[in-house]
């Protein structure tokens, strides 16, 4: 039985359609993978699978993810990164080897795994005004594409992308230009980040199955139409059971410099 794959245009137009072929006939694809955006499990005999370019200056690597996580696509990246993924999954000869093929003959591979970004929803006092908040702790230490070294990055990467060390609760977050929270039908689907060379934004978190938020929650979303985007390392706030214990983790971690924040609008209702 053929494999369950969506190939986008894009996607198809990078690889050629000899290549898009053999995925689609199951010569080239995997029974079994980690989807690349919420690294759990998939199969693609059972479920819908999308196939994602990741494309270099030189090298392109293809990867395998849920189709309700994220749609086939091409995404742009540095070759420095790309190089670094294709050597951590094939050795120490694969980046060399890889490096030689275009975008038109992708190597079929799959990038590092990563820890999955935990999400929480709850209302924060800040300003003397209950305001919906994201909290965002990845499960376990997130390194940079090619890393080596056994260090945490997250915290220096979402920096680079425009959020802001956060050293006082009771200062909203600064506003975070192409960035939103996507809300629709009352539940939450994705975090959402500008696109590349402007291209329509892409999740950069999305919920396996959309999410349910709590009354207050949607209320408060809906008074503002902006959401305080909270992050901060492994281990830094933990799953707390009360918004009021919630609110003292974050305190903590933000004594400790460990926590980042962004005000983002709402996309959706």
């Amino acid at each position: 039985m053929p494999p369950m794959l969506d190939v986008s245009d894009e996607v198809r137009a990078e690889i050629g359609e000899e290549e898009t072929q053999r995925l689609l006939n199951g010569a080239n694809a995997p029974g079994t993978y980690d989807c690349t955006s919420c690294r759990t499990p998939g199969d693609t005999g059972q479920e819908r699978t999308s196939t994602v370019l990741f494309v270099g200056d030189e090298t392109a690597v293809l990867a395998f993810a849920h189709a309700a996580c994220i749609p086939s696509q091409v995404v742009p990246v540095t070759e420095e990164q790309l190089q670094g993924a294709v050597r951590s999954i094939g050795g120490p000869d694969a980046g060399a080897a890889a490096g030689a093929a275009g975008p038109g003959a992708a190597p079929v591979a799959e990038p590092p795994r990563q820890a999955v970004l935990g999400i929480t929803c709850g209302l924060i006092i800040v300003e003397e005004t209950l305001r919906p908040a994201l909290v965002i702790e990845p499960t376990g230490p997130v390194a940079r594409v090619g890393a080596t070294g056994a260090g945490d990055d997250f915290l220096p990467l979402l920096i680079e992308q425009g959020f802001m060390p956060q050293l006082d609760l009771e200062v909203p977050p600064s506003p975070l230009a192409g960035w939103s929270v996507l809300l629709a039908t009352g539940r939450l689907h994705a975090v959402l980040q500008p696109g590349v060379g402007g291209t329509p934004g892409t999740a950069w978190w999305q919920a396996h199955q959309p999410l349910q938020v709590s009354d207050g929650w949607r209320s408060a979303v809906n008074r503002s139409n902006e959401v305080y985007v909270y992050a901060a390392p492994a281990g830094s706030i933990g799953r707390q059971p009360r918004e009021d214990l919630m609110r003292d983790a974050l305190a903590r971690a933000c004594a400790r410099g460990l926590l980042v924040g962004a005000t983002m609008p709402l996309s959706g209702t």
